[in-house]
């Protein structure tokens, strides 16, 4: 871009203006920003949920974890649209895992009268897991309708009926 400036500030002398230093950085490969994304979502859901038995690093195949080690602006290979089955059995498991820990922390939040859950994690106010789940299912090439079959299941095992017929 070209950046036009006045006459006065020609002539000024002193370190380099930010948006100079903001231009002279390289791009960073954004395909590679959204694979350490779905990493730290994962992450982040293991933390908020305390799912015991997951490695995260088993959710991706041996591109996808050398591709976390790299500058982001190099440009990658990331994973293709060919995936191991194992992979995307685990993948499909933790999804349904995530669902499930949601289902049953929205079940107990109602049911206990003490603290709701927004006391606990207010910077969570507004945050749907289940829908975050079927977001990272598409990054994670899960079919979206598994995990949503799965969530509309646990509602009803939780008698959450009308939350299940919507």
């Amino acid at each position: 871009p070209v950046l036009d400036t006045e006459d006065a500030w020609v002539a000024v002398e002193g370190p380099v203006s930010i948006v100079e230093l903001a231009l002279e950085q390289k791009r960073i490969h954004y395909p590679l920003v959204e694979h350490q994304f779905v990493l730290c979502t994962i992450l982040y859901a293991i933390m908020r949920f305390s799912l015991k038995s997951v490695k995260p690093l088993s959710l991706f195949d041996n591109k996808g974890k050398n591709a976390f080690f790299k500058d982001l602006t190099s440009i990658q290979l990331l994973p293709s649209g060919d995936m191991d089955p194992t992979v995307l059995s685990v993948r499909q498991q933790f999804l349904v895992k995530v669902v499930s820990a949601a289902v049953q922390a929205l079940c107990s939040s109602q049911n206990a009268n003490e603290v709701s859950e927004e006391e606990l994690f207010p910077f969570e106010k507004g945050k749907n897991w289940p829908t975050l789940a079927v977001d990272l299912a598409q990054h994670l090439q899960i079919c979206e309708d598994v995990v949503q079959r799965h969530y509309v299941c646990e509602l009803y095992s939780y008698g959450m009926d009308h939350l299940g017929e919507e």
